[in-house]
C-alpha cells in the first residue's frame, strides 16, 4: 500500500490533479489497475489535505456471463458510491463493425461513455488506472503505429463535457499494482475481449520485456525521457 499509494501521492502533488470539493469518477472496469487505483483513492481521503469524495462507474460492454456483483460489494466495503452503465459496444465492435483491430475504437467509445455517466452524475473529474508502463507502451504504439512522438497526459481538461481527466497511478510500475492487487485480494474481473492478449499493445509489452533483458534498467530510462519531453509538456494523445 505505501508504495503505490506513495506513487500515486507523488503525482498527484507533481500534477496537482485534485482540489478541494472535487467529485472524482474512478473508472472501475474491473481489472487490477482500475481497482488498485479505486483503492488508493479510496485511502488517500484520509490523508491528502484537499477533501473530495468518490465514485466509482463501471461501464458495462455487454459480454455475457460478466457479473459485477463482487465489485458492488467492494466499492460498499469502501464506503463508495458505485454507478454501473450498460451498454452495446461489444456488439458494435466484434457483430455489426467486426473490427479486427478494435482496441482504439472500444477505448474510445468506452472513454466517452464514462464521461458522459460522470457529467450526468455531478462528478467534475474522472481518474483512469493507467500506469507507468501503460505511458512508455503508448509513447510506442503511437511512434510504430501512427508515426508521431505523442503519449497520454498525467492532467487533461475536456471542455466539451467540462470534465477533467486525471492518472493518479503514472508512477506506479505495472508489477507493484499486481503485487497490490494479489496482496489486498481485489475483486478483479476476468476480461472476456477476445482480443485480450492479442493486440497491438501486448505486442509492444513484449517488446519491452526481451528489451529489459539485456537493459534491466530500461523501462525507468525511457519513461524518464517521455517524462521530460511529453507528460511535463502537457502534450497527450487523449
Amino acid at each position: 500500500m505505501k508504495k503505490v499509494a506513495g506513487a500515486a501521492r507523488r503525482a498527484i502533488i507533481d500534477y496537482n490533479m485534485i482540489q478541494k470539493g472535487d467529485c472524482i469518477a474512478v473508472g472501475v472496469s474491473g481489472g487490477k489497475d482500475s481497482l488498485t487505483l479505486l483503492t488508493v483513492l479510496a485511502s488517500l481521503r484520509r490523508y491528502i489535505p484537499e477533501s473530495f469524495t468518490l465514485k466509482a462507474i463501471t461501464v458495462e460492454m455487454g459480454f455475457d456471463g460478466v457479473s459485477a456483483e463482487n465489485i458492488a460489494g467492494y466499492c460498499k466495503k469502501l464506503g463508495v458510491e458505485y454507478i454501473t452503465e450498460k451498454t452495446g459496444i461489444a456488439r458494435v465492435l466484434f457483430d455489426i463493425r467486426k473490427e479486427k483491430n478494435p482496441c482504439s475504437l472500444c477505448a474510445n467509445l468506452r472513454r466517452g461513455a464514462l464521461n458522459n455517466i460522470a457529467a450526468a452524475n455531478g462528478c467534475n473529474k474522472v481518474a483512469l488506472g493507467h500506469h507507468l508502463d501503460d505511458v512508455i507502451e503508448t509513447f510506442f504504439l503511437s511512434l510504430f503505429y501512427e508515426a508521431r512522438i505523442s503519449c497520454f497526459s498525467p492532467v487533461t481538461y475536456l471542455d466539451r463535457k467540462g470534465i477533467t481527466v486525471i492518472r493518479p497511478l503514472i508512477y506506479a510500475n505495472e508489477k507493484d499494482i499486481r503485487s497490490f492487487a494479489k496482496r489486498f485480494a481485489l475483486p478483479v474481473l476476468h476480461n472476456p475481449c477476445p482480443k485480450d492478449g492479442n493486440s497491438k499493445r501486448e505486442y509492444i509489452k513484449q517488446l519491452l520485456l526481451r528489451l529489459e533483458k539485456e537493459n534491466p534498467d530500461v523501462r525507468q530510462r525511457i519513461f524518464r525521457a517521455v517524462k521530460t519531453k511529453l507528460l511535463d509538456a502537457g502534450k497527450d494523445c487523449v
